[in-house]
């Protein structure tokens, strides 16, 4: 499974990409907008970061807008994903910059035919939210299990990266699911190394080394 880091805070990025646990980073306007920069300059930024896959978003809602601007953003770096929502435009959209050789994120996707339609034209990613999902209701789970079985029923070559994730066991469930990508935010990331047990096994390991004394370097 690859990570993503859902966030357009440059210092976060480079901390975890020194994790080498980083496979590449999506953001969305209201990230941008928490980031206070100009969004060319912030994409250019994290793209100079992490070598993988970085979304930039569009904020137009028409073709001829979204187009637009994935001229001015997929520019920025070769690494530059366009992100657009999964609407009629959005996907006509996706039809054709995949086409023209350009990453595309289909994104705010609730329901495996709405998946389908991102594969059918294309689509390098899929983000299914899962959390809002849940927030109502749903299993969002259920949904990356029913786009997974769809996706591998046709050979489709759309990665289900799963979004909106709130807690390390979305992570867990996805992975068991076989879903390409998961995108988490910074502190949810960092919440996967904890556990009780971890902590209270080294505070023994550290305790009782201390005892004897000897140091290693």
């Amino acid at each position: 499974m690859k990570f993503f880091v859902d966030t357009a805070d440059t210092n976060e990025i480079r901390s975890l990409a020194a994790s080498g646990l980083l496979d590449g980073v999506t953001t969305n306007p209201s990230l941008v907008a928490k980031s206070g920069k100009k969004i060319v300059d912030v994409i250019a930024e994290i793209c100079a970061i992490v070598p993988g896959p970085v979304s930039a978003e569009v904020a137009a809602t028409d073709y001829e807008g979204m187009i637009r601007e994935a001229e001015v953003l997929r520019k920025i770096a070769k690494n530059v994903t366009i992100k657009v929502p999964l609407t009629p435009d959005g996907i006509r959209t996706c039809r054709r910059l995949s086409d023209e050789g350009t990453m595309v994120n289909v994104t705010l996707c609730f329901s495996a035919a709405q998946a389908l339609l991102a594969a059918k034209a294309g689509a390098s990613f899929i983000s299914p939210f899962v959390g809002r999902l849940d927030d109502i209701g749903q299993d969002g789970m259920e949904l990356i299990a029913d786009i997974m079985t769809i996706y591998e029923n046709y050979g489709f070559k759309t990665e289900v990266l799963v979004a909106s994730v709130r807690h390390p066991m979305h992570v867990v469930d996805a992975a068991k699911l076989g879903a390409h990508v998961v995108t988490v935010p910074p502190a949810t990331l960092r919440m996967l190394f904890n556990h009780p047990l971890t902590d209270k096994g080294l505070a023994a390991f550290l305790s009782d080394w201390a005892k004897t004394g000897q140091t290693i370097a």
